[in-house]
């Protein structure tokens, strides 16, 4: 077990459900309770000063239906070490946000709310940042259709679905090398 590891589950056994090391990144899963304080004793105590990306991982048909993952990176003093906090969340509860320890956490937690409908707590901003304000879903929960929804705003987006099949970013099934199943070795006039 890392040093890492053995930090946060000296300060916090009760709320450490699981912890992993694999490979030089460590991963530590927590009670929802104390998953703040967790994260902010990861910045100021252990060094994480670095938020690589807040995501949600959606476990439709479980209970508590979601997860939110952190990604973090210690930057200072040469360590160079990846920490993952995980924690489950149900459809209908909220998430205290971490802008108040990482100020660019606003922007991965408006992602997560356009992305998956999870809100924040203490997040001053709850602006979609992808999809226009006002549309009514979040794409990509796993009941969201893989062919979208038809809007009513055909302006703002199209209403057919994207064809993908052949299309330029869409490598082609063959048992050619690599290079031919490519998207850009095709001729696309």
């Amino acid at each position: 077990m890392s040093t890492t590891l053995s930090s946060i589950k000296d300060k916090f056994d009760e709320a450490i459900i699981d912890a992993i090391g694999f490979r030089g990144e460590d991963t530590v899963i927590v009670q929802k309770a104390q998953a703040h304080a967790i994260l902010k004793y990861c910045c100021e105590d252990l060094g994480f000063d670095y938020l690589v990306d807040i995501s949600s991982i959606d476990f439709l048909g479980e209970e508590p239906r979601f997860e939110m993952v952190y990604e973090l990176y210690a930057l200072g003093n040469g360590a160079h070490h990846h920490l993952r906090i995980k924690f489950k969340v149900a459809e209908d509860e909220k998430v205290d946000s971490v802008t108040n320890i990482w100020k660019t956490a606003i922007w991965h937690e408006r992602e997560v709310y356009d992305m998956m409908g999870i809100e924040f707590n203490g997040l001053a901003d709850h602006r979609r940042i992808l999809m226009w304000e006002g549309y009514p879903y979040h794409p990509l929960r796993k009941d969201f259709p893989l062919a979208g929804r038809p809007t009513e705003l055909p302006e703002v987006a199209f209403t057919e679905k994207a064809p993908l099949a052949g299309g330029p970013f869409v490598t082609s099934p063959t048992s050619e090398s690599t290079s031919h199943r490519e998207p850009r070795s095709r001729d696309f006039d």
